[in-house]
């Protein structure tokens, strides 16, 4: 995590302050489910739990002795008691900490961003709303497709949110495990009651059946989750920075009164924000690669998954917080020209009604390929001599529609009378 894209309270939760704080609370557990049991005197537990937390910096020191990282904060725990330091880490492997520890800090970061994503969705959906009957062009391939509302565009991404909030929901629950069953997941040193002790009180659940860690199948889960809702993100920035471009202009990131675009061109105001966006979204799939790649280790374990994991779990959570955060402000701050959009509506000439001509043909009782073509020779007309869709059909004597009936064809009303039911659905959907 670099603080630049980092924000504090998923910062916090991958501090090495909070990590050894929670290294910590697994093994008083352990030894608090050890008294429980009648196997370590009831006192160690106590003393231990008032022990001062380790110092990062004497830890990492320790580290350079023992080259293990979990044995040096063990050994410095231990050492930070008068007596009973022999209970420490007692029946214990190391993935029992570091896993377990794991299942929590991962419950902590998916927390933060289940949070982020319903923020985000509330400022879509109320977006949406407020736009619903705000007219502009529908675009496929790029081309003027229809007439659709700049609300209707808007719900379709609060629904896709919704649909993230689900996987990350999925997500977080199959992450946020924990195993205390030793060093091949057999429970031989260490009884299940223990596990079941500990992972109580930590608030997660148990892995049903370990080897030495949890299964990398948990955490692909979640960083193809946080991928996932990376790439509704992209889907978003990509629309903003089509809508700003300087030809539509429909919409916009907001401009500060002392911001700068460009340090060459005074005129600049750059979809910076989408682009950002756009550029963390690409990180945040190669994490998910990496969770994949960690899923199939050797036999009941190896550390080839460690070292990707270290980089890959603090940064991919805290990138996606940081992206949520960003676009939740920039869709709040959004500068929406709705002149724009209807002029841009009545710059193509009625070519974006050509579907609802080519329907009421149909229903004249013209075949539909013969439809077709009389509705096609005209808007072809229109796109490479000028005038509009309309006048061209108008006098056009294989168009026997009349004068009402082609007004109710190029009427925008038309394409947005049954949008009502989009925003019903919106309306009564909660995460």
């Amino acid at each position: 995590m670099i603080d630049r894209y980092s924000l504090p309270e998923m910062a916090a939760v991958w501090s090495e302050e909070r990590k050894l704080a929670v290294w910590k609370e697994v093994e008083t557990l352990v030894v608090e489910a050890w008294a429980e049991l009648g196997v370590a005197p009831s006192g160690i537990a106590q003393t231990l739990r008032s022990a001062p937390e380790v110092d990062p910096v004497a830890w990492k020191a320790r580290e350079q002795v023992t080259n293990h990282d979990v044995a040096a904060f063990v050994d410095l725990l231990a050492d930070s008691i008068d007596s009973g330091g022999e209970w420490v880490h007692f029946g214990l492997t190391s993935s029992d900490v570091l896993d377990t520890a794991n299942g929590v800090l991962l419950r902590d970061a998916a927390d933060l961003l289940l949070d982020r994503i319903t923020a985000l969705f509330d400022v879509v959906r109320n977006k949406a709303m407020e736009h619903r009957d705000t007219p502009m062009i529908g675009r496929t391939h790029g081309i003027w497709a229809e007439p659709t509302s700049f609300g209707l565009k808007l719900a379709n991404w609060a629904f896709e949110i919704a649909r993230d909030h689900r996987r990350m929901l999925s997500a977080r629950d199959a992450v946020a495990v924990g195993k205390i069953s030793g060093a091949v997941g057999t429970y031989a040193h260490t009884p299940p009651a223990v596990e079941a002790f500990v992972c109580e009180r930590l608030g997660i659940g148990i892995e049903p059946a370990s080897s030495q860690i949890t299964h990398r199948d948990r955490q692909a889960e979640f960083l193809n989750a946080i991928a996932l809702t990376g790439s509704s993100l992209e889907r978003f920035a990509t629309e903003i920075r089509h809508l700003q471009r300087s030809e539509v202009g429909e919409a916009r990131e907001s401009f500060g009164s002392g911001q700068k675009g460009s340090s060459a061109m005074p005129h600049k105001r750059n979809p910076i924000a989408s682009e950002n966006i756009t550029g963390i979204s690409r990180l945040l799939r190669g994490y998910a690669s990496v969770g994949m790649e960690n899923v199939a280790l050797w036999h009941e374990r190896d550390i080839s998954h460690s070292a990707a994991e270290r980089v890959a779990l603090p940064d991919a959570t805290g990138l996606l917080d940081f992206a949520l955060a960003r676009m939740a402000k920039l869709v709040d701050g959004l500068v929406i020209d709705t002149d724009r959009m209807t002029e841009n509506l009545e710059s193509t000439r009625g070519l974006v009604c050509s579907q609802a001509v080519l329907l009421a043909l149909a229903e004249r009782g013209h075949s539909r390929d013969g439809a077709y073509r009389i509705v096609q020779n005209s808007a072809m007309a229109t796109w490479d001599e000028g005038s509009t869709l309309r006048d061209r059909l108008s006098s056009d004597p294989e168009c026997d529609l009349t004068t009402e009936e082609l007004d109710a064809c190029f009427s925008t009303s038309r394409f947005l009378r049954n949008t009502g039911i989009v925003f019903d659905r919106l309306g009564a959907l909660e995460l």
